[in-house]
């Protein structure tokens, strides 16, 4: 096995800035969606609107689970770098591992955020496909 340098988890520093600001984007838009459901619920009580409450809440839910495992995913990869600094490689190797473990965490949990967000737009898809009828 080669020894690890600087430059591996060096890296994965644009990715994660990337996902991060990916992430940040979706929790935002979010925000947006969950403000504009609770104006409408407050003028009609609907059970629609709890039910694409709660749906946004679970996605909401899995945003942030994404962000800290991104992040945590990060600070693991500055920790192995200052420890790759400090000549600590055997420690490194297994810190560098636990930071890869927690970016596949963070990517699981966006694919799940995605299976729902799908299956919540296929639902509109087919209200205004009814109302085409």
């Amino acid at each position: 096995m080669e020894a690890l340098t600087l430059t591996t988890p060096g890296l994965l520093f644009s990715a994660i800035s990337l996902i991060m600001l990916a992430y940040t984007n979706r929790f935002l838009a979010y925000a947006a969606v969950i403000r504009n459901l609770s104006d409408k619920y407050t003028e009609r009580q609907e059970k629609a609107i709890i039910h694409q409450i709660k749906n946004l809440k679970l996605r909401l839910d899995l945003t942030r689970w994404m962000q800290i495992f991104g992040i945590t995913s990060l600070l693991l990869c500055v920790l192995t770098m200052f420890l790759i600094y400090i000549n600590q490689n055997n420690f490194a190797v297994w810190i560098f591992g636990l930071a890869l473990l927690l970016l596949i965490l963070s990517l699981l949990f966006l694919i799940w955020e995605i299976q729902i967000s799908a299956k919540a737009l296929r639902h509109h898809l087919a209200d205004i496909e009814d109302d085409l009828k």
